[in-house]
């Protein structure tokens, strides 16, 4: 049975959706021919090639890339195989999965305390709220004491920014000296984490609007000081090929080792992701998917391959929908299910799920067939602000109205309206939509698992997300 509450995910990577729906609509065609000529598959692989430079991969990158699909379809004899279609979409995906690092790599932390990590990128790339976030995995997920380091001493603010964000989470934090310069701040810190027991310090060093001499130097001697075990540069991949060249750039000066690529969530091309690995052969081990301090990921290759060809990420969906539940809460909710009881207490706790993860544009990035099931929501105009306003009317009913909607007569739905902010008429839209919910609940407690295709869920429910 599916767990009523795993169905709430994370927000979408926006900076792959036009690749993701060119190369569908390119695997459409060759997948529903019933064989495929060689001159077919060239003409795909070129319109495969000229989707990869629109979403601003390097040259030299979709170059290579198509190379090896074309030596490796040829050579597996894909004309004569069952399903050529098939075979060719497998193939990208290896290679997708290759150029984008094979697998994740996790930070190493085998070394004498205090571990150094060195953050560095150009400035407004999103280094400072990225130390904040990987402060908050290291502490999470590896248990270890973090104290974050402001070596920007340029930036007005930057300083005090990091301050800002570390007590907000609750993250140690280096007192700031004014005046200090970095290398002065940076033997301090290091003093100081022997005095206050950090196993790892975090170093937020100062970008610039471009690569120079001066900045370059800076970070050679800080990192010749600290010898940290990892030096990651940060890099935001709105701005496509611009980020590809400054890694390189980094890399060759610095010798960078790994990647965090930010603002995965923006519209951007997402050339970035499949060009960095590639050009420097360092690896991506994370990624900011939103402005939250928990919205950076560990990068899984596989995974992104999935979702660039329109397969979709369970896994991640999943995981992520994991950390947030409450395992009592979801044992709780779990056998209601199976009895078919669905209460609006329930309905508010997967609204609020829901909101929080990403709403329904969040469900869709992690579903197969996403750009598909976009368009038809977009033709249907979805409303997302319903998730919202469900919740205000929720909320500003009783504890036994919640419980037993049957008792909500027409004095009660005014009083619930002006509570909520809206009118009779939504209320009755909400209940009308609970109910019909409530009767799937109890259809698919009894073995129906599958409401879409058996008619469970009728129109008119899908109706009520609709703009009037």
């Amino acid at each position: 049975m599916v767990r009523p509450l795993v169905r709430s995910v994370l927000c979408g990577y926006k900076m792959f959706e036009n690749l993701t729906n060119k190369l569908e609509r390119i695997f459409s065609k060759l997948k529903n021919a019933p064989s495929l000529t060689e001159d077919q598959v060239d003409s795909g692989l070129k319109e495969i090639r000229l989707a990869l430079l629109e979403a601003d991969v390097a040259l030299l990158v979709a170059k290579e890339f198509i190379e090896r699909i074309r030596t490796k379809a040829l050579g597996q004899e894909i004309l004569r195989s069952i399903s050529p279609g098939q075979m060719i979409v497998k193939i990208v995906y290896d290679e997708l999965v290759n150029f984008l690092g094979e697998e994740n790599q996790e930070l190493n932390f085998n070394s004498t305390p205090p571990a150094c990590i060195l953050l560095v990128g150009l400035q407004g790339s999103g280094k400072t709220t990225s130390a904040a976030k990987l402060a908050k995995i290291v502490e999470k997920k590896h248990n270890k004491k973090v104290m974050l380091v402001s070596l920007d001493v340029y930036r007005p603010a930057a300083q005090e920014q990091l301050k800002i964000l570390a007590e907000a989470n609750e993250i140690n934090n280096l007192p700031v000296v004014n005046g200090q310069q970095p290398l002065d701040i940076t033997k301090r810190a290091l003093n100081a984490a022997t005095l206050n027991g950090s196993d790892v310090i975090i170093f937020d060093t100062a970008g610039r609007t471009q690569v120079d001499l001066m900045m370059m130097n800076e970070i050679k001697q800080i990192k010749e000081l600290l010898n940290p075990i990892e030096t990651i540069l940060v890099a935001d991949s709105l701005t496509g090929q611009i980020a590809v060249n400054i890694a390189k750039e980094f890399d060759e000066t610095v010798n960078i080792s790994s990647i965090i690529l930010t603002r995965v969530d923006g519209d951007g091309r997402g050339g970035a992701a499949l060009s960095m690995k590639h050009i420097t052969n360092k690896p991506i081990k994370y990624i900011g998917v939103g402005e939250k301090i928990d919205d950076l990921e560990i990068f899984h290759p596989e995974r992104i391959a999935n979702r660039i060809l329109g397969m979709g990420d369970i896994v991640s969906l999943v995981e992520k929908a994991s950390q947030d539940i409450d395992e009592k809460k979801l044992k709780k909710a779990e056998e209601q299910f199976k009895k078919g009881l669905f209460t609006l207490d329930d309905y508010l706790s997967q609204l609020r799920q829901m909101k929080k993860m990403g709403g329904m544009e969040g469900i869709l990035s992690h579903l197969p067939g996403v750009s598909k099931v976009k368009e038809q929501m977009n033709n249907a105009s979805i409303d997302e602000k319903i998730i919202t306003t469900n919740e205000a009317i929720i909320l500003s009913m009783t504890k036994k109205e919640r419980e037993d909607p049957k008792v909500i007569n027409g004095s009660r739905k005014k009083r619930i309206a002006v509570g909520s902010g809206t009118d009779v008429s939504t209320i009755n839209k909400l209940l009308k939509q609970f109910k019909m919910m409530t009767e799937m609940m109890k259809k698919m407690s009894k073995g129906n698992t599958n409401p879409t295709s058996s008619g469970i869920i009728p129109d008119e429910l899908l109706n009520q997300l609709k703009l009037k």
